[in-house]
């Protein structure tokens, strides 16, 4: 196994809990006024957290309860990207802002701490602070070794949707 699961035992998903109209728990921060919209595979909500200096951002969530990436099937994956593009869009529209950002994360070790699977889709502003934390380079030498053996590890037998030559133009 690849991963694990960092679900609590007995986890009460407030995700779930806003797209099946169920009655939240004490710790949900959601509201049900936080869904935008909801398709058989995805819905959109506004997020309880604000970044950087402007509040007002939306996730991207499957209907179902799937924790990570790593659990995301295709048809649902394909469907937070539409309504991510969907959303990004919608954003330029309400609100127009200087550009948008999408961003997801995965374990706790990620940033992760809703286990269940969100795309996040920020309006951005001129020196909104959204990415506040220092950056560094990483030198060319590095990144060239990194990519390799990431190639390495997609190509391999013990990756579970390794890939082909024949998948691969360049």
């Amino acid at each position: 196994m690849l991963y694990r699961s960092h679900e609590p035992e007995g986890y009460q998903c407030p995700f779930c809990e806003l797209v099946n109209d169920l009655p939240f728990t004490e710790y949900n921060l959601c509201a049900p006024s936080d869904l935008i919209y909801q398709t058989e595979l995805v819905a959109a909500i506004m997020a309880c957290d604000g970044f950087g200096n402007h509040g007002g951002h939306v996730m991207i969530i499957p209907t179902a309860h799937v924790e990570s990436l790593y659990e995301l099937d295709e048809d649902t994956g394909a469907a937070i990207m539409r309504e991510t593009q969907r959303i990004a869009l919608a954003m330029k529209i309400a609100w127009n802002p200087d550009g948008t950002s999408t961003r997801q994360h995965n374990e706790p070790a990620g940033n992760q701490h809703v286990w269940h699977y969100h795309q996040h889709v920020f309006p951005r502003y001129w020196d909104d602070q959204l990415y506040r934390q220092l950056r560094h380079r990483v030198p060319v030498e590095d990144r060239a070794i990194k990519a390799q053996q990431l190639r390495e590890a997609l190509f391999s037998d013990d990756h579970p949707q390794r890939l082909r030559e024949a998948d691969v133009i360049r």
